[in-house]
């Protein structure tokens, strides 16, 4: 097991002065201590969108229907949306996944089906979002996703998500899982009004009180009961890439809802993570504080679809330059 003092002592051996690249490198100490190794990878990588709607959109919680769901996951398979641009930007290998969406884009390649959900969750406004069997079917998706980009070599996972409505379950989450009020845990989302948002309030509200009423046997049917089919999967995605030894760069809101269910479920996944950014939305800076998580970047983005761990995917490259490719004081003779 490599520690943090043999990373910074091999970064004091290289040929600069020493700490004099700043926080790239706290970064760089962040990525070898994921990886554990003095010489981390960030090639190849891979981010892996996560797609599902949800049943409470009907209850008014998004300013947006459930139908730009399936068009938005057509967008991004056509290459012309904000994740699919900055993925191709990158040289980052991007997959989608359908664990959930009623109204799929007919989509022949890079999209993987999977029946074992719903078309989209139950409205949590008036009971459980889904079913506990249900949610270890989204978790084990996301798993068979992470296994499958570890056997094909990827060393920096990505995940994000696309279903409209996704912040409500997510500030559902963060109330049960980091204990976040529902004033920090509710967020305008894609562009709710103020009407909107109240409704969105109450509603999270009253699903968080049944679903802690419910959790004294099992939390699985307290998280099932506020979640998302695509939240899941990325905890599911989240606890595996752990396992497996990968660096997780975590994007926004939702991203980090599946980072709790994952930390819940299996301790310690949260220590293969670096946080990307903090999003505009309230909950997050609170979410990833319980995770013990420090942003990289603060520039108000709150997308999803990975957008924002892909923005900061060059500060990844950059920290691993520095470890693996400057010579050391000893080898330049000084």
């Amino acid at each position: 097991m490599i520690d943090a003092e043999t990373v910074r002592a091999r970064l004091d051996a290289l040929a600069k002065p020493p700490g004099s690249m700043g926080r790239l490198e706290d970064l760089a100490v962040r990525l070898a201590l994921t990886q554990q190794r003095c010489d981390p990878v960030t090639h190849p990588r891979r981010v892996v969108l996560f797609a599902g709607d949800h049943g409470v959109v009907a209850s008014g919680v998004s300013a947006w229907p459930s139908a730009v769901t399936g068009m938005m996951v057509a967008t991004i398979a056509a290459g012309r949306a904000t994740s699919s641009a900055l993925a191709k930007a990158q040289d980052c290998d991007l997959r989608l996944v359908d664990v959930g969406v009623i109204d799929p884009p007919t989509i022949t390649a890079g999209f993987a089906r999977d029946a074992s959900v719903a078309q989209g969750t139950a409205d949590l406004s008036g009971g459980p979002a889904m079913t506990v069997a249900q949610f270890d079917a989204a978790w084990a998706i996301g798993g068979d996703e992470a296994e499958r980009a570890l056997a094909e070599g990827c060393r920096v996972l990505i995940a994000g998500e696309m279903g409209i409505g996704n912040t409500t379950p997510a500030a559902a989450l963060t109330m049960l899982l980091a204990d976040a009020s529902i004033d920090q845990a509710v967020g305008r989302g894609a562009g709710a009004d103020d009407a909107t948002m109240a409704n969105k309030m109450r509603i999270v509200g009253g699903a968080v009180a049944r679903a802690r009423s419910s959790s004294s046997e099992d939390f699985r049917a307290a998280m099932a009961a506020v979640a998302g089919f695509e939240i899941v999967a990325m905890a599911g995605f989240f606890a595996a890439g752990a396992c497996g030894g990968a660096t997780l760069l975590l994007d926004g809101y939702v991203a980090t809802a599946g980072a709790l269910i994952a930390e819940r479920l299996a301790p310690g996944t949260a220590a293969a993570m670096i946080a990307a950014h903090r999003s505009a939305e309230p909950g997050h800076a609170v979410a990833l504080a319980h995770l013990g998580l420090e942003p990289l970047l603060e520039w108000d983005m709150r997308l999803g679809e990975g957008s924002g761990a892909l923005v900061a995917l060059p500060l990844l490259d950059s920290a691993a330059a520095l470890l693996s490719g400057v010579a050391t004081l000893a080898e330049i003779g000084a």
